[in-house]
């Protein structure tokens, strides 16, 4: 059985800090690009951020680059977003998802069309609440 289990999200202040973790099973992580979501109250779902399991590329938001940080352990077949100077406007459920690697295809490799793309799996979400 495929899951994908995020962790890590709480409320934190202004400024401050988070790390996310997605725990992933029942398929081979290598294989897979790895991405982070999130949804906030009333509005779309946004792609943040992404990672190709294979060769560690990444790829960011404009709204979050500079500030998150995204990084895979293999052995661990675990994803992490390290949140930073988080702000009130990143308030949001964020959500992992995964989708099968392919090197032909350009929306299966971390980028911009990983992130708009639907996914083959999506974990439940962790809240993020972020005050001013």
């Amino acid at each position: 059985e495929v899951q994908l289990v995020e962790s890590g999200g709480g409320l934190v202040q202004a400024g401050g800090s988070l790390r996310l973790s997605c725990a992933a099973s029942g398929f081979t992580f290598d294989d897979y690009t790895i991405g982070w979501f999130r949804q906030a109250p009333g509005k779309e779902r946004e792609g943040v951020s992404c990672i190709s399991s294979s060769d560690g590329s990444t790829y960011y938001a404009n709204s979050v680059k500079g500030r998150f940080t995204i990084s895979s352990d293999n052995a661990k077949n675990t994803v992490y977003l390290q949140m930073n100077s988080l702000k009130p406007e990143d308030t949001a459920v964020y959500y992992c998802a995964a989708g099968a690697y392919d090197p032909h295809d350009p929306a299966s490799i971390a980028g911009p069309l990983f992130l708009n793309e639907d996914k083959d799996y999506w974990g439940k979400g962790a809240l993020v609440t972020v005050s001013s």
